[in-house]
């Protein structure tokens, strides 16, 4: 018998789903002109040298997005809708991508010093913005898609908007390529920002019923009681949290791939189009299918084999000769990339109960954000001061790491 709630969830499903993709697919348009795997590190790189920074671009976009999560989810929880709370602070992920358009422009007069302390804060700031708004956005999604579909519409999400970002990141790899410095970046910055505003405008349809029936204590929980909690009892989830950080060790070396195929084989702009459209398809294509394929065998698996494309990837870059050799390494690492974090976002939401979900998202994330940070600084470090090949070589190694506890440790939460 389904509840009132699940009702009306059903009945907006089409709707929701609809609207939901429109947002993902515009999203992705907006991130291939702006991409945090390409075209911001080589803004950050037409500044710096230091393959600490550029490897930093990712990083801390990342760990912006993680680090807040846990501490908004007390809040979250507490939430009988969560579609204004996403609404308003998404736009603050939104707006920064303006902000590098301008500091593009501003380039020739304001210096390359103050260009990059600019650049960082940006970067900062879009990250955080994204941190503020993802326990709420994933609780939202979750709550309005059924729960023997979310793998999919996961997967399908983020397929279409990698599908978008191979496509406007092969025009914007053209685009920095015939305008001359500083329209090239400008303009794509420019591009970017108008279709992460389009894409607002979509996610904002989103019709999302109250829900009347949760319990919510009178007294506020401070969150870090309900995580210690979840912690001291669910030991499954431990190691699902192990993983997660392993995982930020494990690929980062895929920060620096873009750098060294510049570096070591003389990689052109439009070749890193070409690279950054290889790496969207094939998350494209992994996203549909280990996204559906997750949801009748369970994402577990799904994880393990994102694990073994990472220490694929690692191990050809490692061994790489050839720019062509890229090309396979760009392809395993978005098959990794999806396994570790949108099927693991999926995974995520099957521990716990309702009620409890986003405790378990903020601990899944902000426990992550730390390494997340951490992994490309020290990757960086070994880059600057030891070269290429022992980062690559260290990310082989924790791969296996990660498919080990993987296989013997980590259990699927819809099964237990």
């Amino acid at each position: 018998m389904l509840t009132t709630l699940e009702k009306k969830v059903r009945e907006n499903l089409k709707h929701n789903l609809t609207v939901n993709l429109w947002d993902g697919s515009l999203f992705g348009v907006a991130l291939g002109f702006a991409s945090f795997s390409t075209i911001l590190p080589l803004f950050v790189a037409s500044m710096t040298d230091s393959a600490t920074l550029i490897g930093l671009v990712p990083a801390i976009h990342s760990a912006g997005w993680l680090f807040p999560q846990l501490f908004t989810a007390s809040h979250v929880s507490r939430l009988r809708q969560y579609k204004r709370t996403v609404i308003l602070m998404t736009i603050h992920e939104r707006v920064p991508f303006l902000g590098f358009a301008v500091v593009a422009l501003l380039l020739p007069f304001v210096g390359l010093n103050t260009g990059l302390i600019l650049t960082m804060f940006l970067l900062t700031w879009q990250g955080l913005g994204g941190g503020f708004t993802a326990n709420a956005w994933t609780s939202m999604i979750s709550k309005i898609i059924p729960p023997e579909t979310r793998g999919t519409f996961f997967g399908l999400q983020a397929g279409l908007a990698n599908l978008f970002i191979s496509m406007s990141a092969i025009g914007a790899g053209y685009l920095l390529d015939y305008l001359a410095s500083p329209w090239d970046f400008a303009a794509c910055f420019f591009l970017a920002s108008i279709f992460f505003a389009l894409s607002w405008f979509a996610l904002a349809q989103t019709r999302e019923p109250e829900d009347i029936e949760k319990f919510i204590p009178e007294e506020k929980t401070h969150f870090w009681d309900a995580a210690g909690k979840v912690l001291r009892r669910d030991k499954n989830f431990n190691w699902f949290l192990v993983v997660r950080v392993l995982s930020q060790f494990a690929t980062m070396g895929f920060s620096f791939y873009i750098i060294y195929a510049l570096r070591e084989f003389n990689m052109t702009e439009v070749v890193a189009g070409y690279l950054t459209a290889t790496l969207t398809i094939s998350q494209t294509i992994a996203n549909i299918g280990m996204g559906w394929v997750g949801d009748r065998v369970g994402h577990r698996i799904m994880l393990i084999i994102g694990a073994v494309a990472a220490f694929l990837s690692a191990l050809l870059a490692w061994g790489a000769t050839s720019i062509g050799w890229f090309y396979p390494i760009f392809i395993l690492a978005g098959m990794a990339n999806v396994s570790l974090w949108t099927i693991s976002m999926t995974m995520t939401v099957d521990f716990g109960s309702e009620a409890e979900r986003p405790i378990y998202i903020g601990l899944s994330q902000t426990l992550t954000a730390p390494a997340t940070i951490i992994a490309p600084i020290i990757g960086g470090w070994i880059v600057d001061s030891a070269g290429f090949a022992p980062t690559f070589s260290i990310s082989t190694v924790l791969s296996i790491a990660m498919v080990g506890i993987l296989v013997f440790l980590v259990k699927d939460p819809r099964k237990t």
